[in-house]
């Protein structure tokens, strides 16, 4: 606890120094404080330029960032989460300490030449790196290594936003991947932490001034469920887009990576030079859309200007965030919805504002997958209970869609296109090679569903598995019952329990004798009883049985294949060191 209060603090001062070199970079490069609150505007600096100073920011800026990245910390480059996150799933938690300075610097360049990104993905990257420092100094155990990590991204956050709460599910929904009492309340200390610190630098304000809205028919919700639908659609579409044009950056260039970023500047300038609104982060811009100061044309211009502008400035090697991309998209999206509804159900559709703050967290959800921060943050941007509940709904839908239409978010699908898959084995484990079907056990007898409970715990105890698998009449497999199960209906009320286990059957994750161990494995630990069955993945039907014995099994067979002659001890060291982090990723 005293860690991530010290990791919160270190996170607050950091991202107090990362804004400050936003401003002084940004100034530097545009003369202006916000180039986006004044587009179009020449630089003081070179006032002969007049506004196609924008040509020159982005070459400038990548030909002092571009090295920098290559020769220090390539890990800097790009949106900085996927990084935390695979270093939190399969490398313990560390994290080089140059990256937060690498990172501060090239990020802060990026967006003060004109970089079309945000600042939470660096300042979580920054925060990170941050918390995992202090853990090797403090030599602190791989597990607290990865949840100092997950407090510097919580701190990170809370400092960017002035959203103390944000920081948290952030850190416990992307970076660690599960909710704990642990991992709660020491992010809630770090985050506390980052939060106080920016307050007292920056004042107790958040970082949009958005009005306050409210819904005033209940038709609304139905508006507002369609809106969540749309915007899981642009969410998903702007993770492939992203990836698209980085794809189109890497087959054009042929030169050294190093010059990439400054070259690339050139495509990046005309784009601003045409939309200078894309300009840096562009918080200004977003908020004049959810005041109604755009038509609905020029919001759609600005959706895809940002889209593309976000693309880019990564697709060339830039350095920043997609938070608040993701963010400005669902503004453009909401807004020009809700002033769509609003032209043709004007009694019934209510402040087109409402729309754009909806979309913001509904476009966020339906690329990054993270419902709860999403809620969170924009519950906080405002403070207005009266727009949670279409908020919840449009977000949910959101993710629901997302997930029906993408396997991955927008921070999985980069590591996937690296290789990486956080839900499989790490690189080089040993038992990544091993297959279900290899290792399973013969698929027990099965339970008819019309068995009754008294011949049912006879079958169970002879079994040798804590449960069965249960069919129906037809043969079709219908679940699994325990042994558990069977027990407490028969001894808490025996007269009124059910007469017959297929009532007592509960359906199990499915996994086929195709897929390597390391997917069943959270599945197994979720399972009932002792066990699961295993499916053929051609017609559907049960095969074999898993057990925590043949997932051992497959874990000793592979180990001894790779320890030394005579080497018992070869198997054990093969399963110590990386063993937490294999069980963590797994699960």
């Amino acid at each position: 606890m005293a860690l991530a209060v010290v990791v919160g603090a270190g996170a607050g001062v950091g991202s107090l120094v990362f804004r400050w070199c936003i401003g002084v970079f940004t100034h530097l490069f545009s003369g202006h404080t916000d180039y986006a609150a004044a587009p179009g505007t020449a630089n003081p600096h070179v006032p002969w330029l007049g506004p196609y100073f924008v040509l020159v920011a982005p070459v400038l800026g990548g030909l002092l960032y571009g090295p920098l990245v290559h020769r220090f910390a390539r890990e800097a480059r790009g949106h900085g989460v996927p990084e935390v996150m695979v270093a939190v799933a399969q490398r313990g938690g560390r994290i080089s300490p140059k990256v937060a300075v690498v990172k501060t610097l090239a990020s802060a360049l990026t967006i003060g030449s004109g970089g079309s990104v945000g600042r939470e993905g660096p300042i979580v990257q920054i925060g990170s790196a941050l918390g995992s420092t202090l853990g090797r100094v403090a030599k602190v155990t791989e597990g607290r290594m990865r949840l100092l990590v997950a407090c510097g991204a919580a701190a990170g956050i809370a400092a960017t936003f002035n959203a103390p709460l944000a920081g948290v599910f952030f850190a416990m929904e992307l970076i660690l991947g599960t909710m704990s009492a642990e991992a709660f309340g020491a992010t809630v200390l770090s985050s506390v932490t980052a939060s106080v610190i920016g307050r007292a630098a920056l004042g107790d304000v958040a970082f949009l001034d958005l009005p306050d809205f409210h819904v005033g028919h209940l038709a609304q919700y139905g508006l507002f469920a369609l809106l969540g639908l749309v915007a899981a659609l642009a969410g998903v579409g702007f993770s492939k887009i992203l990836y698209l044009i980085e794809d189109a950056c890497d087959w054009l260039w042929r030169g050294p990576e190093w010059l990439r970023p400054a070259v690339g500047g050139l495509a990046l300038g005309l784009l601003l030079l045409v939309l200078p609104e894309m300009y840096g982060v562009g918080y200004p811009v977003l908020q004049k859309a959810t005041e109604g100061g755009y038509a609905m044309g020029f919001l759609l211009l600005l959706l895809a200007g940002k889209v593309l502008a976000t693309s880019l400035t990564i697709g060339i090697g830039g350095s920043g965030g997609v938070f608040a991309p993701s963010l400005f998209i669902g503004a453009m999206l909401g807004t020009a919805y809700g002033t769509a509804v609003h032209g043709l159900l004007p009694g019934t559709a209510g402040p087109v504002g409402a729309y754009a703050l909806v979309g913001m967290g509904s476009v966020f959800a339906g690329a990054a997958r993270a419902p709860i921060t999403a809620v969170v943050i924009l519950f906080e941007l405002t403070g207005e209970y009266s727009i949670i509940l279409p908020l919840m709904l449009a977000i949910v839908l959101s993710t629901t869609v997302s997930r029906l239409l993408s396997r991955d978010t927008i921070y999985t699908l980069k590591l996937r296109r690296r290789g990486i898959d956080l839900s499989g084995p790490v690189r080089g484990a040993p038992i990544g090679a091993q297959r279900i079907g290899a290792v399973m056990e013969p698929l027990p007898a099965p339970l008819p569903a019309a068995t009754s409970l008294v011949e049912a715990a006879d079958r169970l105890s002879l079994s040798g598995h804590g449960g069965l698998p249960v069919i129906d009449a037809s043969g079709t497999y219908v679940g699994v019952v325990t042994a558990q199960a069977v027990a407490e209906a028969l001894a808490e009320q025996p007269d009124s329990a059910p007469e017959h286990v297929g009532r007592l059957a509960v359906p199990t994750a499915r996994v086929t004798a195709d897929q390597p161990v390391t997917r069943a494995l959270a599945a197994l630990v979720s399972a009932p009883g002792t066990g699961l069955p295993v499916f053929d993945s051609a017609d559907g039907s049960p095969r074999g049985w898993l057990s925590p014995h043949s997932a051992l099994r497959a874990v000793h067979v592979e180990t001894a294949h790779r320890s030394k002659p005579g080497g018992r001890v070869g198997a054990v060291t093969a399963l110590g060191p990386s063993a937490p982090g294999r069980r963590r990723h797994t699960s």
